[in-house]
């Protein structure tokens, strides 16, 4: 029998509502509005400085309170492991509490030196301990074991405990030069591997001396003056300012080549005038 016109119709129909139906279907399902992909999260590390360091962490702190898809990293490990972690690109920026040297730079022809800051070295001893100042000669002969007792240099008959840096640290090597002069520390000198750990030997030993950044300097600690040519001078921010105090040095954050991204936003954040802020909030002195 031949299917009449209607049945074809009928079939036609049903085709048509069919398609329909798909796509329908098929739009409704492109048309869902799916949800915005979250601002991607972008890493840095920084390393270096210990002197350095507690800057860099508040520095990175005010930055990802205002940016939710930064994570800025800050670890120490000295002034020397950032040098190298900077020229060699395993951190995004080293930080310094001393001049690159000459042979770094040769090793790492890239890198970007920004001051960011001054610092003092400040020497410290137990608030227990009578003496109040030094002079560079007294403080040269502690560190290589010409003088073992403090009566010795005006203090109260009492051994003392020589307090330094390890080998990596910046400030051990500013120290170095500015003050010993290329000469031998006493070996029984106790090392320490950052700035805090000097201030706590200090604050718990009563015969103890050693040396930090000006951070540092607080109530569990007594800061000395240094006597040069007959001026006694505090390690304070304003006699850094003025160029009073004999052992100042510049503050530092290294990159392998220019900065750029949230490295260089990081950079430029410690420059502003709201980074500045936090170096003299930390008892550094700031360089804008």
């Amino acid at each position: 029998m031949v299917p009449s016109k209607t049945h074809f119709g009928t079939i036609a129909l049903a085709m048509a509502g069919i398609l329909i139906l798909a796509l329908v279907a098929s739009g409704c399902t492109d048309s869902t509005p799916t949800k915005p992909s979250t601002q991607e999260r972008v890493s840095i590390k920084v390393t270096g400085s210990t002197t350095v360091l507690p800057i860099a962490q508040k520095a990175a702190d005010a930055y990802m309170a205002t940016h939710a898809n930064a994570d800025i990293q800050v670890t120490g490990g000295g002034s020397s492991v950032g040098v190298q972690a900077a020229g060699e690109k395993t951190a995004d920026i080293g930080m310094s509490s001393r001049d690159v040297k000459s042979d770094e730079m040769k090793k790492y022809p890239e890198l970007v030196v920004t001051t960011i800051g001054k610092d003092g070295v400040a020497l410290i001893i137990n608030p227990a301990n009578t003496v109040t100042s030094l002079s560079t000669a007294q403080i040269k002969g502690i560190y290589n074991g010409n003088f073992t007792n403090w009566k010795e240099v005006g203090g109260a008959d009492m051994a003392i405990v020589v307090v330094g840096r390890d080998s990596a640290s910046g400030t051990r090597e500013f120290f170095t030069s500015s003050v010993m002069g290329g000469q031998n520390y006493v070996p029984k000198m106790l090392e320490k591997n950052s700035n805090g750990a000097v201030q706590q030997t200090i604050s718990q030993t009563p015969g103890a001396i050693g040396y930090v950044g000006l951070g540092f300097i607080d109530a569990s600690v007594k800061a000395v003056r240094v006597n040069t040519g007959g001026a006694e001078v505090e390690p304070t921010v304003q006699n850094v300012l003025s160029g009073k105090y004999p052992l100042s040095r510049s503050l530092y954050l290294l990159t392998s080549g220019q900065p750029s991204g949230l490295a260089k936003e990081y950079l430029d954040y410690i420059l502003s005038p709201e980074g500045q802020g936090l170096l003299t909030e930390e008892g550094f002195v700031p360089v804008n």
